[in-house]
């Protein structure tokens, strides 16, 4: 029976550590011998770039609803639709057996997260977003555990311990 993955996001606004963030997650996780798989929101408006000249690319832009691209061990998936949610992503990447999925963005969704606050002005994300696990601040004056009514460790954004908790979180989660 295979064991369902872990799913945690990373969010924040942009330019708040997210993409350093899951890196370092990563990382920690395949030191311990975990899988990941990450699902990142293009939050910059309009389409993610695709390689123009390529076969996959032509092959979308004739019609195909999605085009898979093989070689070396390594698979490029290629898919379009009007929009894909984020549930559709989850979806696919669990077709991949993963011991953990990482959520780069999509800060509504409700699974377990880690939330990034780049300053004061990001504060009102600590009441609007769900299942809150860690909080991670850019300026340790801006947010004081006691201040907030959330229960989870707080890190500064250069403090180790940070994604090495997620990490642990991570694992531990997983071997339940």
């Amino acid at each position: 029976m295979v064991k369902e993955p872990v799913i945690f996001q990373v969010a924040g606004y942009q330019n708040s550590g997210k993409t350093t963030l899951i890196n370092k997650l990563i990382s920690g996780l395949k030191e311990k011998g975990l899988s990941a798989i990450t699902i990142k929101h293009h939050g910059h408006g309009g389409k993610p770039e695709t390689p123009e000249g390529k076969d996959s690319t032509s092959h979308i832009k004739s019609g195909a609803a999605a085009s898979l691209v093989e070689g070396g061990g390594r698979l490029l998936m290629h898919a379009e639709k009007k929009s894909w949610s984020l549930e559709e992503q989850v979806r696919i990447v669990l077709q991949l057996q993963p011991d953990v999925v990482l959520i780069e963005g999509h800060k509504k969704a409700s699974f377990s997260k880690a939330l990034l606050l780049r300053s004061d002005e990001d504060m009102h994300l600590m009441k609007e977003l769900t299942n809150i696990c860690t909080v991670i601040s850019w300026d340790d004056n801006v947010i004081k555990p006691n201040d907030a009514n959330i229960e989870a460790p707080f890190f500064s954004i250069g403090d180790p311990k940070g994604p090495d908790w997620i990490v642990e979180y991570l694992v531990s989660e997983r071997m339940k």
